[in-house]
C-alpha cells in the first residue's frame, strides 16, 4: 500500500509539473547556425579529413536536405540571412542586397543602416544599425510572439547583417562584432545598455589573445590534396605579408587590427565561444520555455573572397571549423541535453571559382565584370546621348536610370532600355539584359525569370538587370565572390539534427524559403508573415 501511494503521488506531481510546462513538447533550445559562404560540396570535399562529432554526427545522425537551393538571382549574405529567417524572397522582405540604391530616398543605402538609433557598447561607424528595412517578420520574431514574448531570441555574428536580420525586429539581444573595439556591441534599438554577460565577455579580450598567434596549418602541407598549391597568383595575401603562402605570420602584424577576425579562422572560435557566453549568460534553453540562439559565422565568408574555394586556407578554415562544431555538439548535449535542441545548419550564399583558376583549368572565365561595364557604359552613353547622368547606379548588377535626367535631354525609357541592351550584349561576358519592368514577356528560361521576378522590388531593384556568363566575377582580380543565380551559388547545405529529427538524406528539390516555413511546423507556430516556402515534408515521416 505504501508503494501504491507512493506511486500515486509521484504521478500526481509529474502531471501537475507537465501541466504547468506549455512546451513539454517542444525543444527547450533551437539553434539556428549559417556558414557565411558555405558550398554545399565543402561537406563531402573534405570529408576524409573531417572527424566523427562534428560535420559527419550532423549527417550521421541528422537528415540532410542535399539539393537545397536559393530561389531568387542575387545571392548575397544579407538576402541569404533574410530568406533563411523570413522563408520569403527579397520581392517581399525588402533586402535586395547587402547595398541598393533605395528610388525613394534617392541615394545607395546599406542594409541595416539607420541613423536613428544610437550604437551601444562601439563606435557610431559600427553601432548605427537596426532592422528597420527588413519589411516581415522573422521565424524568430514569430516565436516571441507565440510565447508572449516569454521566449528569448538571441543573434549574434561579427557581421551586423548577419545577426541583425535572424534576429529580427523583436529579439531579446542581437550582437555583432565591431572592428574598432574589438568588442561585441548592438545599438539603442534593442536596449538601453549591454547586458552583463557581454559586458563580461568583452572583458575577456578574446581578440587580442587570438590575434597573437599565428595562422599554421592543421597538418602537414602534403595532405592538403584537395586545394591548390599554396603558392598561387589567384589568391590575395594579408596587408601586412609578401606573399599569401603559409605560415601566415598575424602576430607580427600591425597591432590592434580586430578586423582581422573577419578573415581568419580565428573569427570562427570568437563567434563559437560567444554562442557559450550567450546560451549560459540568458539561461537558454533552460527556461521552461523554448528559446531560439540565431549564429551566424563570417569568417567562412571572409577566407573565401581572400583566397577563393580551392585554397588551402578553405580547407584548413573548414577542418577547424569541424573540430570547433564538434566541441559545440557536445556542449549543447551536457548544457541543455541530447534531444532537447533543435539545430539546423546551412549557408546564406556559395562562391565561385577564383577567374585564374578557372583559367588555368581552361575553364572560361573573367574577372573585374562589373568595374569594365560600367566604364564603357559611361563612354557609351557620353557618346550617344552627351550625357553623365543617365544612370543613377550600377549596383548588384542592376542599372538603376536617372528619371530626371531622361526627361531634361527627352530621352525616352523605352529607346534608353533598348540601347543599353544592345549595347552590353556586345560583351562576350554578358549572358543577357534583362528589362525588370518586363519580366513576365521577358525571353528567359522559366528557372531565371522565377528567381529574378522574387528579386524584384521597384522602389530597391533596378531598370535592367545584366546576367553575367557563369564564372564572370565582379571586381575580384583574385580570390572569388558569389551573387549570381548560378549553381555554384545558389547550391547550399541544409542538415536538421536533435530534438524530433529523423536520420535521413532528402534528395528532392527544396528552397532556402522552406527553411523558416518547417520550423514554424516543427514548433506549431504561424509562419513568418511573408513567407512563401513548403513544409519539408520528409522531415516529418
Amino acid at each position: 500500500m505504501k508503494l501504491k501511494h507512493f506511486c500515486s503521488i509521484l504521478l500526481l506531481i509529474c502531471s501537475s509539473a507537465f501541466a504547468k510546462n506549455p512546451v513539454a513538447d517542444k525543444p527547450k533550445l533551437v539553434i539556428g547556425i549559417v556558414v557565411d559562404q558555405m558550398r554545399w560540396d565543402f561537406l563531402y570535399r573534405y570529408s576524409a579529413k573531417y572527424g566523427n562529432d562534428g560535420f559527419k554526427r550532423l549527417q550521421r545522425e541528422g537528415y540532410s536536405c542535399e539539393n537545397t537551393h536559393i530561389p531568387y538571382s542575387l545571392t548575397f549574405t544579407a538576402p541569404g540571412h533574410t530568406c533563411i529567417y523570413t522563408g520569403s524572397v527579397p520581392a517581399l522582405h525588402g533586402i535586395t542586397g547587402n547595398n541598393w540604391y533605395d528610388r525613394i530616398v534617392k541615394k545607395e543605402v546599406y542594409c541595416t543602416s539607420d541613423k536613428t538609433v544610437q550604437p551601444i557598447g562601439g563606435s557610431f561607424k559600427g553601432g548605427q544599425q537596426s532592422p528597420h528595412n527588413l519589411k516581415v517578420t522573422t521565424i524568430t520574431d514569430e516565436l516571441r510572439l507565440a510565447t508572449n514574448f516569454k521566449s528569448k531570441v538571441i543573434a549574434l555574428a561579427i557581421k551586423d547583417r548577419s545577426s541583425i536580420l535572424p534576429g529580427g525586429h523583436t529579439s531579446s539581444g542581437t550582437f555583432w562584432y565591431d572592428d574598432s573595439t574589438g568588442n561585441f556591441i548592438t545599438s539603442s534599438f534593442y536596449r538601453k545598455d549591454l547586458p552583463q554577460w557581454v559586458t563580461a565577455f568583452n572583458n575577456r579580450h578574446l581578440p587580442e589573445q587570438y590575434l597573437k598567434n599565428d595562422w599554421k596549418l592543421t597538418l602537414d602541407y602534403a595532405k592538403y590534396e584537395e586545394s591548390s598549391d599554396d603558392d598561387v597568383s589567384w589568391e590575395n595575401n594579408y596587408d601586412d605579408e609578401k606573399k599569401p603562402v603559409f605560415t601566415h605570420a598575424i602576430s607580427g602584424f600591425k597591432p590592434n587590427q580586430f578586423k582581422l577576425m573577419r578573415n581568419t579562422p580565428f573569427g570562427n572560435s570568437l563567434t563559437f565561444e560567444f554562442a557559450k557566453a550567450a546560451i549560459e549568460g540568458d539561461t537558454l534553453g533552460n527556461r521552461g520555455v523554448t528559446d531560439f540562439l540565431a549564429v551566424s559565422f563570417s569568417p567562412t565568408d571572409g577566407v573565401g573572397h581572400q583566397f577563393g574555394p580551392n585554397s588551402v586556407e578553405v580547407e584548413d578554415m573548414y577542418l577547424r571549423f569541424d573540430k570547433e562544431m564538434a566541441s559545440f555538439i557536445q556542449y549543447l548535449d551536457t548544457k541543455v541535453g541530447k534531444g532537447n535542441y533543435l539545430l539546423f545548419l546551412s549557408a546564406d550564399h556559395g562562391a565561385a571559382h577564383a577567374a585564374d583558376f578557372s583559367k588555368f583549368h581552361k575553364i572560361p572565365s573573367e574577372s573585374m565584370f562589373e568595374e569594365n561595364i560600367t566604364k564603357k557604359l559611361d563612354t557609351f552613353l557620353l557618346s550617344k546621348y552627351n550625357s553623365k547622368a543617365l544612370t543613377k547606379a550600377f549596383i548588384n548588377h542592376q542599372i538603376f536610370f536617372n528619371e530626371e535626367e531622361m526627361q531634361k535631354i527627352g530621352v525616352k525609357k523605352a529607346d534608353l532600355k533598348a540601347e543599353i541592351t544592345q549595347f552590353l550584349l556586345q560583351f562576350a561576358n554578358v549572358n543577357r539584359v534583362v528589362d525588370l519592368e518586363n519580366l513576365g514577356t521577358a525571353n528567359l528560361p522559366d528557372a531565371l525569370r522565377e528567381r529574378m521576378s522574387n528579386m524584384y522590388l521597384p522602389a530597391r531593384s533596378g531598370d535592367l538587370e545584366v546576367v553575367p556568363q557563369s564564372a564572370q566575377l565582379d571586381e575580384f582580380l583574385k580570390g572569388t565572390t558569389h551573387g549570381t543565380p548560378y549553381a555554384y551559388d545558389t547550391h547550399i547545405p541544409l542538415i536538421w539534427y536533435g530534438w524530433k529529427v529523423k536520420k535521413g538524406k532528402d534528395y528532392s528539390a527544396v528552397n532556402m524559403t522552406d527553411i523558416s516555413r518547417t520550423l514554424a511546423a516543427l514548433l506549431n507556430i504561424q509562419q513568418p508573415s511573408g513567407c512563401v516556402g513548403k513544409v519539408i515534408e520528409g522531415l516529418f515521416k
